[in-house]
């Protein structure tokens, strides 16, 4: 699984529309996701202290090729990988949505 956050209200209207697609994928060419043990870590450095956030679980063998794994930006400092998708997400590939709370002091804690 990979892991990516965003807008409840962005979520909503992709579950409606049968695809997610996000700002990046006009910017930057792909979707920015997150093995689940740095999700936390983007979600703190990019949205810090958000509170209207869901985190999307992607099974990504629905993605095929569309689902690269690459270097982050900024690179990660030990070298690890993200997947980033290159095209819209489709509704039937997230396996689960739930909440994404800030701690009181606006950063993200670790996903179980």
């Amino acid at each position: 699984m990979i892991y990516h956050f965003c807008p409840r209200a962005d979520w909503e209207a992709a579950s409606v529309a049968g695809s997610y697609t996000a700002d990046s994928l006009q910017t930057h060419g792909f979707i920015h996701c997150s093995p689940l043990d740095l999700l936390h870590v983007s979600a703190t450095m990019h949205a810090r202290g958000r509170a209207d956030l869901v985190v999307l679980e992607i099974d990504e063998s629905v993605l095929g090729d569309a689902n690269v794994w690459e270097r982050g930006d900024p690179p990660h400092p030990d070298g690890r990988l993200f997947p980033h998708v290159y095209g819209p997400i489709p509704v039937g590939a997230v396996r689960r949505v739930r909440d994404l709370p800030p701690e009181p002091d606006g950063t993200f804690a670790p996903l179980t």
